[in-house]
Parts: structure tokens; sequence; C-alpha cells
């Protein structure tokens, strides 16, 4: 049985990403913990779990489409953090219930790089399962 144990990140697709900067941190506290510049991505520690801001013109933003609006999201995808972490298991219990898996990857998260698997549900929201840092 997959145990959720909290969100481990959330990803925004941003506009004006110094703006969401400054609301972020300089409003609710958050800090920058990372920065990936050549993807248009920043980092933000939010307590345990982090924040992700993507510019819609950076690499990783473009892939989300259309601008955040009526006609773009700007959710990308959302994380939950699973505790225990068995691939194998993990993926049985999705094909049991007809939920095709992407490949297991190694990718950051809040706690640090671990193995992660993503899957889309019923209305295209990609959520990320992630496990322990390696």
């Amino acid at each position: 049985m997959i145990q959720i144990r909290e969100i481990d990140h959330l990803v925004l697709r941003v506009i004006d990403l110094e703006r969401m900067l400054r609301f972020y941190c300089d409003v609710l506290g958050c800090s920058v913990e990372r920065r990936v510049d050549d993807s248009g991505l920043v980092q933000l520690r939010a307590g345990r779990s982090l924040i992700d801001l993507v510019s819609v013109a950076g690499r990783i933003g473009r892939a989300g489409g259309a601008a955040p609006g009526k006609e773009g999201r700007n959710l990308d995808h959302f994380c939950l953090r699973l505790e225990p972490f068995d691939a194998d298991e993990i993926r049985r219990q999705l094909a049991a219930h007809g939920i095709a898996a992407g490949p297991l990857a190694s990718r950051y998260g809040a706690e640090g790089v671990g193995p992660s698997i993503y899957v889309t549900d019923p209305e295209g929201n990609v959520v990320e399962l992630k496990g322990p840092p390696s």
C-alpha cells in the first residue's frame, strides 16, 4: 500500500519570476535554496518542503504550453513523499488500478536527490511519487 508522508514540493509556472520571488521570499518568508538558471528554475525552501518556480520563458516552463491563465496551467506537478518507497510495489499497485507509471529516475526534492516516479491523475495533473534521499 502506498503511504504518503507529506508533500515534498509544488512546481508553479510563473510569468514574472522576480515578482514571485519577492512575494514568496519577502512576504511569506521562504528562502532561495537552489537556482538552475539554464532551466529557468528557482527552488524555494518552505519549511520542510520546497516551492519550485519555473519561468514560462525557460526550458521547463515552455514545455507546459501557454502561460498561466485561462488557456494555460500554472501548476506543472506536485510531489508526494512516500515512505516506505518500494518502486516495484508502487508499480504493482499503480498497475492494479490501471495507472501507467513513468520511468524510475533520481530527482532532487526537499530532502535531496532520491528516487521518483511520475504518474498522471484522471484529469491530467502530473503527480511525482518521491522516495528518500539516496
